[in-house]
């Protein structure tokens, strides 16, 4: 039994906010982190674009960025949590800032701020192509000055704690204590007690395989979540990053930064033709989901794997400093982005929707928080703005943050069994493993991709429940390992996806269903496809 005051699942943007500020207000009490791979990976990391503040009141204003993000989420956004998010953004950044996070500067000496498709002004604050990467670094460095936080890198949580794992008659409220963690380099499984648990675990690009996410990005905070009864909403609207770079492999994509269309990048067909316009008066810079819907249907039409992303007109000095890491990959794929065009492709990038949270970050389980993109707040709506989400990640951290300060949680004691795996045995092959784990990504892929239909969702759900069957069979009877406890969360995730998707009649933002009821919105797309 490990006892701890607080208890973080996820070491991205918002986990370690959280375990900085927690740990800083009550040096007294522990705060223990717990991360599944190294601690400094994880989707916030690979965030290239940045973290979208209102500065200039001249030239911005946070009604224009309001607006700006429930125009994105298609009528589906909290107003309230928009106006909160926005309106909390330059003290979050401020405080990134005083951490040591560094952003660049403009000739003027003022931050260098982006656009990206969606926004109506430039407001996005950015350190080259490697934003997050920066802000991990950061966030990481102050986390290693406090003497009363506890880092466990690969160490994977497989479950939370709640009555259904006590010795306890059944109540109508639940309520976590921790949760069970497997160290991933003994085997050994730690029974976590803790007065609080954060999940900030991230999101699930890898249910879809092609997808920019890291590998780690396998919804496991969700799935947990799920299956410990929280309220889990909007799994339907996953969101495909248009321009992800087009390679013959399978697997995590390098992401084109959105930034790219922000600085003139045009999207092409192979026949050179700018097809954005025939979309959307805002052409490339219209947000990911028109993008993406767009270049589906051109894939569609053409039977082409990709289409292409045009930067040769633009200045390659200004390109080269402001995108140095994407210059570079182009380089070792052989494309020189002064005279080539780079291929793209959507890939699955985001998850707008999640576990269930009111502005403090509580889920519907006592003592459970969640924040990020496992999360679902009511900012993102049916389509995240651009660089909203390491804005959210900021401003709900604190605000969880804010809440532990204000009501400090009764430690109760309880009595909680250690791990049971009794009858289970090491798996002699873990071929099954993999081959389900294809068989889901396919899955999904094909049948519940950018464009749905109530046919290929109804399949969807067949397939899917022969490979349940399979994955908890194995479950039941192997000792665990990360591969497999990996997905059987994302087959979790899997069926949320496809059951809300069938429950959703009428399209929005990043969810299109060929057999929805039409909106204005749709006419275009619906008639090309």
């Amino acid at each position: 039994m490990v006892k701890t005051n607080f208890l973080v699942i996820g070491s991205g943007v918002a986990g370690l906010t959280y375990a900085i500020k927690i740990a800083q207000r009550f040096p007294e009490k522990n705060v223990l982190i717990v991360t599944k791979s190294d601690e400094q990976e994880s989707n916030t990391k690979y965030a290239q674009g940045g973290v979208a503040v209102v500065l200039d009141l001249e030239e911005d204003s946070f009604q224009k960025h309001i607006q700006d993000t429930l125009v994105a989420g298609d009528g589906l956004c909290d107003a309230a949590v928009v106006e909160m998010v926005i309106k909390e953004g330059p003290k979050r950044l401020k405080e990134l800032m005083l951490w040591g996070a560094n952003f660049d500067s403009n000739a003027s000496g003022k931050l260098d701020l982006g656009i990206e498709g969606g926004h109506s002004e430039y407001r996005v604050v950015h350190h080259k192509d490697i934003t997050g990467f920066e802000i991990e670094r950061a966030l990481l460095q102050q986390v290693h000055t406090l003497p009363n936080v506890t880092v466990l890198s690969y160490h994977f949580a497989l479950d939370l704690i709640t009555e259904h794992h006590l010795n306890v008659p059944k109540s109508k409220t639940i309520s976590c204590y921790g949760a069970y963690v497997m160290d991933q380099k003994t085997g050994a499984i730690l029974t976590i007690k803790a007065d609080r648990t954060v999940l900030a675990s991230g999101g699930i690009g890898r249910v879809y395989g092609h997808t920019t996410n890291p590998i780690i990005a396998t919804g496991d905070g969700i799935a947990m979540a799920y299956r410990a009864k929280a309220e889990i909403k909007d799994m339907e609207f996953v969101q495909f990053h248009p321009t992800a770079l087009y390679t013959h492999k399978e697997g995590s994509s390098f992401l084109i930064s959105e930034a790219v269309r922000g600085l003139g990048g045009i999207l092409r067909n192979k026949n050179g033709h700018r097809f954005m316009p025939d979309y959307d008066k805002r052409a490339e810079l219209a947000s990911r989901d028109i993008v993406s819907q767009s270049i589906d249907n051109e894939l569609k039409k053409s039977g082409d794997t990709h289409v292409f992303l045009d930067c040769t007109h633009l200045d390659i000095a200004v390109f080269k400093n402001h995108f140095p890491n994407i210059y570079q990959e182009c380089l070792n794929h052989n494309i020189a982005i002064e005279k080539d065009w780079i291929p793209v492709v959507p890939a699955s990038h985001y998850l707008c929707g999640g576990i269930v949270v009111d502005k403090n970050g509580k889920t519907s389980v006592a003592n459970l928080f969640a924040c990020g993109e496992c999360s679902q707040t009511g900012l993102h709506g049916a389509n995240r703005l651009a660089s909203n989400s390491l804005l959210e990640a900021l401003v709900y951290a604190h605000n969880i943050f804010e809440y532990h300060a204000a009501h400090p949680a009764v430690s109760l004691y309880t009595a909680i069994p250690d791990w049971n795996d009794e009858g289970t045995s090491i798996p002699k092959e873990y071929v099954l493993i993999q081959h389900n784990l294809v068989r889901l990504q396919a899955l999904m892929r094909d049948y519940v991709g950018i464009v749905r239909s109530n046919s290929r969702l109804t399949k969807a759900v067949r397939h899917l429940d022969l490979i349940y069957n399979e994955v908890e069979e194995l479950y039941r009877s192997v000792k665990i390992n990360t591969e497999l406890c990996e997905l059987r969360n994302m087959v979790n995730v899997a069926h949320l996806i496809i059951g809300q998707s069938l429950q959703r009649k009428h399209n929005k933002g990043g969810y299109y269903n060929v057999d929805n009821v039409q909106t204005d919105k749709d006419s275009l797309i619906k008639e090309l496809l």
